[in-house]
């Protein structure tokens, strides 16, 4: 997941030089979806949804639909690098409200050390090295660690006992749909350089059919916030394929950043998983 999830920075950031957000959003979701939907339809696993329709809908936009469309925006603006470094924040956010809301997967010390260290990393890189940032492609980026934080929340809590296969499928059906009539007032007038539909396939196959599908293996393995921990590791992923192949600016933030999230995921990763909180 580390590698799986630390490779869509690049693409989008490929994908959103001659694609709108949206329409990069809707091409994402809908092949996606073309996949998946066919084969939960055969297994009989969109049927068990229909009673849980609220919690689908909220996943779908806290996980899916508005994180996406945040961070195909946000890149227009931010480096892919610089953009999945931010995204650090996610193991912290979720230890905050999962602390907040007095739930039964609690933080050790050597835990809460851990991910203190992991957005001390991200720091150094934003502090260090931001120059001149755009505050409201930040923000956005923010909200998406939010999005993240609290999507694995909602999928253990209200809809951990529902096939994976049919949640993964209505999630990236319910997008597209939501966002063809966007996409379609914002087509491209020529068609795409093959960059372009590499990475949007890419995105689609890869980083959205296949990844959530182990994502929501690693949930139910060992807990919704040790599974968001990940995204202390997908950043050096997304700075190590930024500069390599798209010769971003690799900084003195960056290495440091990077040996800091790398120890913060150590610690953070110790001891026994925790209990997924079922309905």
């Amino acid at each position: 997941m580390c590698v799986i999830w630390g490779i869509p920075y690049l693409m989008i950031r490929v994908a959103v030089r001659e694609l709108a957000p949206v329409t990069m959003v809707f091409l994402r979701t809908g092949i996606a979806a073309a996949l998946l939907v066919p084969l939960a339809a055969r297994r009989r696993e969109l049927r068990p949804l229909l009673g849980h329709w609220r919690p689908l809908v909220a996943y779908t936009a806290v996980e899916v639909a508005l994180p996406w469309l945040l961070l195909g925006h946000a890149e227009t603006r931010l480096t892919s690098s610089l953009t999945g470094l931010l995204i650090a924040a996610v193991p912290l956010v979720g230890a905050l409200i999962v602390t907040l809301s007095r739930e039964r997967a609690r933080l050790g010390r050597r835990r809460w050390l851990g991910l203190l260290v992991g957005i001390v990393g991200v720091s150094a890189i934003v502090g260090l090295d931001v120059g001149q940032i755009n505050l409201v492609a930040l923000g956005e980026v923010a909200v998406v660690a939010v999005c993240y934080a609290v999507g694995p929340l909602i999928l253990a809590r209200r809809m951990g006992r529902l096939p994976a296969l049919g949640i993964v499928a209505a999630s990236l059906a319910l997008s597209a749909l939501v966002y063809a009539p966007l996409a379609a007032t914002n087509w491209p007038t020529t068609f795409p350089s093959a960059h372009v539909v590499e990475s949007v396939v890419g995105l689609a196959v890869v980083c959205s059919a296949a990844a959530f599908l182990i994502f929501f293996a690693l949930i139910r393995e060992v807990g919704p916030l040790r599974a968001t921990v990940i995204t202390y590791v997908n950043p050096a992923v997304a700075a190590v394929l930024g500069v390599t192949l798209l010769n971003e600016r690799l900084t003195v933030g960056m290495v440091i950043g990077f040996a800091l999230v790398l120890v913060g995921s150590i610690l953070a990763t110790g001891g026994a998983p925790e209990a997924v909180v079922e309905p």
